[in-house]
């Protein structure tokens, strides 16, 4: 049974003029764990001064988060590094879901499709290139995130852009050194770029940085 997305809490930051044009392209923006699909406006918006052609959409997680107002993809209350990996795969179709709906309506492939997580959002995003079958995106940036576990298998169709603060204490750097590590071994086509002083958040520095990924071809 296919899974559905309700994307009535989902905001479009972004529609191009054309929206069913060939060259439109789809940026999904996840947040992280006890946030809302507003609080990435101001990337989102930031990012659709540049890419006027894409869509650019803030989607929202879809349950209620145990810890603070927001939402979440699954829960964080007792997590642990090992039963982690078991909410999150729980929590994927849910995930897969939300990007094939926006797909669709966007007209847009998964070659032309970027998903841009930020923390629990990006817990996502990396994890949906660990599935196997056909490949959701073309690229996927991760924003202060982390895989659930050390990646396994080499996502052919899809570029991962890992971007961290070096003074994240929530998921720190070492997590996206050893991912990149990782990916790099399974000849994944990755990237990393750290900014110096950063903590568990997004600068103005990660939004250039993002804009200049999503400027560069497929191929790293």
């Amino acid at each position: 049974m296919t899974m559905l997305h309700d994307r009535q809490a989902d905001i479009v930051i972004h529609k191009p003029r054309h929206p069913m044009a060939p060259s439109a392209g789809l940026v999904l923006l996840f947040h992280g764990v006890g946030s809302r699909a507003e609080d990435l406006r101001p990337l989102g918006e930031a990012l659709a001064a540049q890419r006027a052609q894409d869509w650019v959409v803030s989607v929202r997680s879809p349950s209620p988060a145990d810890v603070g107002a927001g939402w979440q993809w699954f829960s964080v209350l007792g997590v642990t590094e090992e039963n982690r990996p078991a909410r999150v795969a729980a929590a994927m179709p849910a995930f897969q879901a939300a990007v094939l709906c926006w797909q669709r309506e966007a007209g847009a492939d998964p070659a032309h499709t970027t998903l841009v997580g930020f923390s629990q959002g990006a817990i996502m995003a990396l994890e949906a290139t660990q599935v196997a079958g056909a490949a959701l995106a073309g690229r996927v940036i991760s924003l202060a995130g982390r895989f659930a576990q050390a990646p396994r298998r080499r996502p052919p169709e899809t570029n991962i852009h890992l971007m961290h603060g070096d003074e994240d204490r929530v998921m720190p750097v070492a997590l996206a050194v050893d991912a990149d590590r990782h990916l790099r071994a399974l000849g994944a086509r990755t990237s990393l770029d750290r900014f110096p002083g950063l903590a568990h958040a997004i600068d103005a520095r990660v939004v250039d940085a993002i804009a200049r990924r999503l400027g560069e071809t497929q191929a790293l």
